[in-house]
């Protein structure tokens, strides 16, 4: 008679780390552990913390492994690396040691669970070097049982070890952390997480290419445990071929509803164009692929992220990134200003944040964009006060103005006023530059390529040296670039700080305004985090 076959092990715990070399993405504690083994120095009470999935009880498990190894010879001593095969480190892996004892707080919240614990610390360790309790979700421990277990905490026998572990440090008392050597589990970056996998489909004889596990991290989050669920869903839905099984990049996006980036990339361009129907039209294909809209929405934010990121001069360059991603972020880095990026940030991040608690998920983000494209032919706030205060018309910007901010190409070497000349000088990198522009100069002269400037104390010697060099690096032209005591103009800087007390004042001349001062002598008028919003 056949032996019955073994049932199923899900890869998250199949492929949970059995020493420390295996556990990923967290080399810093791991050498902390290694060091106070070695030196003797081992604390009688651990906190481990992060986020699920990240190796917070496996962590406790190779610890407690690694404290009570005794060795292949059955004469070794506490080490960072357990041999795995003695029968203290079998008996660990296999759960049923005696002196291990692990206890889920999440339905052991009760003083009597910790008295229990409390009185079997006395007796000593039957067969391990130290007796060890990991507790897991500590901080479900209600408050009569952290304080029973407090002087326990700071005074257990020398033959017991504690190990804590929690996804929420903060519900943690004060007094329980003070008495605990805290490790903070990092998040697994991407491409460690990607890397881990290659090796899981590899060993479980299943074909995946790299877009496909590169997805599959992402939407980890820096959680082990849900990549490893997620590669074996994929794998379950992935097609059978005439051998092994195959994960593709379309199969895991048609899996968890996710939009190729593809896709994303021209959406952004249509919403930047202005271009309103086929932006609709955009939304409801992606849709009707099963893209969710919330997942529609994120993907808009990491890419309006990365192009501020490329314009700001961070190399973003990864080795799934395709050739036109990087042209399209480049490209739309050199055309946008930082003004616009961050206004079309906030849009993007309020509507991701309506859609998340939508009844109508599809209709708000249709919404949320449509907004996005029409808030972009309002003036900015600082273009709005000098209207206001000049009493000239406020005239929109054209339909699609998100990317309004000035335009380089190679028929426009030579910027065409000041802020134009600022403006180049970020997109070219040179941020010190220009904002030494902005702040410390009073333009005399603008005449292209020669400059005349009144310097505040503030800047620096060498400014007409440097901005002489970077101009001719940039246009290709020589430059003239000299300081003046001429009457000059004020700085940017002081512009928009007097338009920002012109407006203030104007503010509070309004009838509403003033009567609610009056009311209530001890306010006061302030700006919010949009430039454009004053609260009382």
């Amino acid at each position: 008679m056949s032996d019955s076959p073994q049932p199923y092990r899900v890869l998250a715990r199949k492929y949970r780390p059995r020493n420390f070399r295996e556990l990923i993405g967290q080399d810093a504690m791991v050498q902390t552990l290694g060091n106070a083994i070695k030196r003797g120095r081992l604390a009688h009470a651990f906190l481990m913390t992060g986020v699920r999935g990240v190796g917070k009880t496996s962590t406790a498990r190779l610890i407690a492994k690694a404290l009570n190894c005794i060795g292949e010879d059955g004469q070794g001593g506490p080490t960072i690396d357990p041999c795995g095969v003695c029968e203290p480190c079998r008996a660990i892996a296999e759960g049923r040691h005696i002196d291990v004892v692990e206890m889920d707080a999440a339905s052991h919240t009760g003083v009597d669970d910790v008295r229990e614990i409390i009185e079997a610390v006395r007796y000593a360790a039957v067969s391990a070097r130290y007796k060890i309790y990991i507790i897991d979700e500590v901080h479900m421990l209600s408050k009569n049982a952290f304080n029973a277990l407090l002087k326990t905490l700071e005074e257990p026998p020398a033959h017991v070890k504690f190990l804590f572990a929690t996804t929420e440090v903060n519900k943690v008392p004060v007094t329980v952390l003070s008495r605990c050597q805290r490790f903070d589990l990092r998040r697994i970056p991407a491409e460690l997480l990607a890397g881990h996998f290659a090796h899981v489909v590899e060993a479980e004889g299943v074909a995946a290419d790299a877009d496909a596990l590169s997805l599959i991290a992402q939407a980890a989050e820096g959680s082990a445990r849900d990549g490893l669920s997620i590669l074996d869903q994929a794998i379950a839905h992935a097609e059978m071929g005439e051998g092994e099984p195959m994960v593709t990049a379309t199969q895991v996006r048609d899996m968890l509803g996710l939009s190729d980036r593809g896709s994303v990339r021209r959406l952004l361009g249509l919403l930047l164009e202005g271009d309103t129907a086929a932006m609709l039209g955009g939304v409801r294909d992606q849709y009707a692929l099963g893209v969710e809209p919330l997942a529609l929405m994120r993907g808009l934010l990491e890419l309006v992220h990365a192009v501020t990121l490329v314009k700001a001069g961070r190399d973003i360059a990864s080795p799934g990134q395709s050739a036109e991603e990087r042209e399209a972020l480049a490209d739309w880095a050199s055309q946008l200003g930082f003004a616009p990026l961050h206004r079309l940030w906030q849009l993007l991040l309020k509507g991701h944040d309506e859609v998340a608690g939508a009844i109508l998920p599809i209709e708000s983000c249709e919404m949320a964009l449509l907004r996005v494209m029409h808030a972009a032919t309002m003036p900015d706030p600082g273009e709005l006060a000098r209207l206001l205060r000049e009493g000239g018309p406020v005239v929109a910007a054209p339909s699609g103005a998100v990317a309004a901010a000035p335009m380089t190409g190679p028929a426009a070497k030579l910027p065409a006023s000041f802020e134009d000349l600022i403006e180049a000088l970020w997109q070219k990198g040179k941020g010190q530059l220009a904002q030494e522009l902005h702040d410390c100069v009073g333009l005399v002269r603008y005449a292209p390529p020669e400059i005349d400037y009144r310097a505040t104390p503030q800047l620096p010697s060498d400014f007409a040296a440097r901005l002489t060099q970077a101009l001719r690096e940039m246009t290709g032209s020589g430059w003239r670039v000299t300081p003046s005591d001429a009457a000059a103009q004020p700085t940017l800087l002081e512009r928009e700080e007097a338009a920002k007390a012109a407006a203030r004042a104007d503010i509070l001349e309004i009838p509403v305004v003033k009567a609610a001062m009056a009311a209530f002598p001890d306010a006061a008028l302030v700006e919010t985090d949009q430039p454009e919003q004053w609260s009382a």
